[in-house]
């Protein structure tokens, strides 16, 4: 077996403890980041209800930050290989500092518009800078593992955003108090890479590690070098989170209207999908490093996502049910998609190649958060006539089919002639 090339090049090693140290900080800015992406979903109902915003309105919210991300991240890449993941973490982390404070400091629905678009700006990119960061920290060492835990470190930011009816109820006496907490949570954004700064320049001085791998500058060409297997990931990447992501959007409504839930109840609901991959996502990661076999556990997943919207949408078994399938989906597919990357592309372009998945993968989002909110006000999906959900609920599942196809053809790929040893690899066999 052909050993894969480390990200760090230098003979000597850190302590184990400091690449683990450097994993925790660096995930901390994941943790704001997604807290403040998922800060609209707790209070979807209450901006429809004060602000007489629609479902398509909110959608936009989500919309605008998924077009920012479209247009930035592509230059987010070339800025990470370029310029490092220190300086581009902290730049990044900067501006969603600033998208949130906006956020929360108005109630016009244009500018709120114009904070998500530069929340868009700065966290698409920043979660590029990460991924590049722990790629050049722990390829060839217990990758999918580290993935895993700086996903389940992010994700608690989701949980924590939709509990916070629970552990912030004081807050939400109106709209604006629960994103006053997210403006203060989302200083981690630019805490966490200052201090990821210190930690990478004393180990750059210590031992000679933390510097970038070689990198290119992208030439639009480069984007037609990538082989099959990756844009098998990307189309496997795009439908899953098309699939997942927009539903959150609007979970939490849809649970409060069509199930009559309390407000806390929902968010405990919604909060499964990212508190089962907390736990669940690293023990995958672990699994898939032993075992190999990526594109199977993918297939698996995305099998596992096809009922589940209709399972809710038509209430065929108890809520509990389709929610426990699609968190088991939510920790699996992603513990083992994005640590595949690294497998297909050269570590020289991984920045490119992350940046060019993430912006694909926000063409899907911000089409389908607008085409549900649109879906869901031409059905007058409401509490009065929660039928009206239905239609949504068919698009998600559809979505889910495709995720399932671009699964099984990977796996095609990677079993034949063209394989890139997703199948094969191990954390054993990388060290043989």
């Amino acid at each position: 077996m052909t050993t894969l090339p480390s990200a760090v090049t230098s003979p000597v090693e850190p302590p184990r403890g400091y690449r683990w140290l450097v994993l925790v900080v660096i995930s901390l800015a994941m943790y704001g980041n997604y807290y403040v992406y998922d800060s609209i979903a707790p209070i979807a109902d209450l901006l429809k209800s004060s602000l007489a915003f629609s479902d398509e309105n909110i959608g936009a919210l989500y919309t605008a930050y998924s077009i920012a991300a479209v247009i930035v991240l592509l230059l987010g890449g070339i800025i990470v290989d370029r310029f490092g993941t220190v300086r581009s973490t902290i730049l990044f982390g900067a501006i969603c500092v600033v998208a949130a404070g906006l956020n929360a400091a108005t109630e016009s629905f244009h500018v709120m518009l114009v904070a998500r678009f530069l929340l868009g700006l700065g966290s698409e990119p920043l979660i590029v800078a990460i991924t590049t960061a722990l790629a050049k920290w722990f390829k060839g060492k217990e990758l999918s593992f580290a993935f895993g835990i700086n996903l389940t470190v992010a994700r608690l930011g989701s949980v924590s955003a939709d509990w916070s009816p629970t552990w912030a109820r004081f807050a939400y006496k109106d709209w604006q108090g629960p994103l006053v907490i997210a403006a203060a949570i989302s200083a981690l954004c630019l805490v966490a890479p200052l201090v990821y700064g210190m930690l990478e320049g004393h180990a750059r001085r210590r031992w000679g590690l933390g510097r970038a791998g070689a990198t290119d500058r992208l030439v639009l060409a480069d984007v037609f070098r990538f082989n099959l297997s990756f844009w098998l990931v990307v189309g496997l990447c795009v439908t899953f989170y098309s699939a997942i992501f927009p539903f959150r959007s609007f979970a939490i409504k849809f649970f409060i209207e069509a199930f009559e839930l309390t407000r806390e109840a929902a968010g405990r609901y919604n909060s499964v999908l990212p508190l089962s991959a907390m736990v669940a996502t690293p023990l995958f990661g672990l699994l898939v490093d032993k075992l190999g076999k990526r594109s199977l556990f993918m297939m698996f997943g995305a099998l596992l996502l096809m009922p589940v919207y209709l399972l809710m949408a038509y209430q065929l078994l108890p809520l509990g049910v389709p929610v426990a399938m699609m968190g088991v989906a939510f920790s699996l597919i992603p513990a083992v998609m994005w640590p595949a990357v690294a497998y297909v592309v050269e570590e020289r372009r991984l920045g490119t190649a992350y940046a060019l998945m993430t912006l694909v993968q926000q063409v899907g989002v911000a089409g389908m958060n607008w085409l549900i909110g649109r879906t869901n006000d031409t059905f007058a999906a409401s509490a009065a006539n929660p039928a009206g959900y239905a239609p949504g609920m068919w698009i998600f599942s559809l979505f889910g089919f495709l995720a399932l196809l671009f699964a099984v053809l990977l796996r095609r790929r990677e079993t034949g002639p063209h394989g890139h040893g997703l199948e094969t690899i191990t954390a054993s066999a990388r060290g043989a």
